[in-house]
This record gives structure tokens, sequence and C-alpha cells, in this order.
């Protein structure tokens, strides 16, 4: 019968408060690294070897001291902020189709545009976030006066909230195709009416 002790590796208990010898010879430790000390020679050396110079106090100017501003720059940024893209009108549309389908991409720059979408006051997009692409929703239409309401929830990185808006019928023929630049909680409207058949 062939013992497999052989195989089992030997341990040896750790004591807690004696010096545990495991066995670790310097040599096994890997090549010493040489650690720069903190202060430098060159530094703190009082002869004629290049260093740091401080300066006289008459040498010191103010931050800033020197620098040309062009006055251009920032100029479209001062009057966007405080332009205001209030509620804007889509128009009206007729239509005989049983739903429509909403798509709206941000037709400028892509900077994280969110929407909330309504129909008749109830909700049917909570936020949507406005790419490059178009992204929608498919709604079903009541007979008569269907009101899609279009809320801006931000303006993105660069305002205003901007974005393109195409309608398209059951047979998925454009109807409509617009676009809005609205503040922050500003509404673009657009009336679907739906006729009878």
């Amino acid at each position: 019968m062939v013992s497999a002790q052989g195989d089992i590796p030997t341990t040896k208990p750790l004591k807690i408060g004696e010096r545990n010898n495991l066995d670790i010879l310097p040599s096994n430790q890997g090549t010493s690294l040489r650690i720069p000390s903190v202060l430098d020679e060159s530094l703190t050396s009082k002869n004629d070897k290049p260093g740091v110079k401080m300066l006289p106090d008459r040498e010191l100017v103010q931050a800033g001291y020197g620098l040309k501003i062009d006055p251009k720059v920032g100029e479209k940024e001062k009057k966007g902020s405080k332009e205001h893209f209030g509620d804007q009108y889509l128009g009206d549309i007729k239509t005989k189709a049983k739903f429509v389908g909403i798509v709206c991409r941000d037709h400028e720059y892509v900077d994280g545009d969110r929407i909330k979408i309504l129909l008749n006051g109830e909700i049917v997009e909570y936020n949507m976030l406005l790419s490059g692409s178009f992204k929608g929703v498919n709604i079903d239409l009541i007979e008569g006066f269907n009101r899609l309401d279009f809320v801006a929830l931000n303006q993105g990185s660069s305002g205003p909230n901007t974005a393109q808006v195409v309608v398209a019928d059951e047979k998925g023929e454009v109807i409509h195709n617009n676009r809005w630049n609205l503040s922050t909680g500003s509404t673009a409207s657009l009336i679907v009416i739906k006729e009878e058949e």
C-alpha cells in the first residue's frame, strides 16, 4: 500500500508574540530598490549649483498680470444664457389614421437634451434622451383633437433644448415635420385632429 503522506505539505503553526521564521531569505525578496532622497542636493546646496531661485518681492506680480482677454470670447454664451425660449406651437395636422408614430432627434449639437411627451395631459414618455438618430413612440389617437406636448426637461450642455420632430401615419407616410428651440420647462405643442373614416 502506497502512502500519500509525502504529497501533503507540512505546516508550521504560527505563535503570536514570538518571532516567526517563515523561511524567507533576503535573497528571495528580489532586488532592492533605490529610493531617491526627498530633498535633492541641488535644491538644498548653498554653492553655485543650479537650484531654486526665490524672487524678491519687488519682482512678483499679481495673478493674471499681462493677461489679454479677447472681448468676443464668451459673447455667444452670455447672450444665449440670458435668452429665454418659451412655449412653441408646432401647428396642427389632420389624419384619418388610428395611430401616429412620433419620432424625435437632436438636430443640432447632441448635448444631452431630454424631453417628456404628453398626449392630452397624460404622460406617454417620461424621459427621452435625444440623440443624433430618431427615437420615438406610437400614439393611439382618439376621435377629434389630440394635443401632443413636448416638454423640455433640460437644455443639455449647450442650450437651448433643440429637436426635430417627425409625425408619420399608420402607413408610414410623413404627415408633419418641424423643429423646436426650448428653454427648460417650456413646451412645444402639436395638435393632431383625427377625422372620421
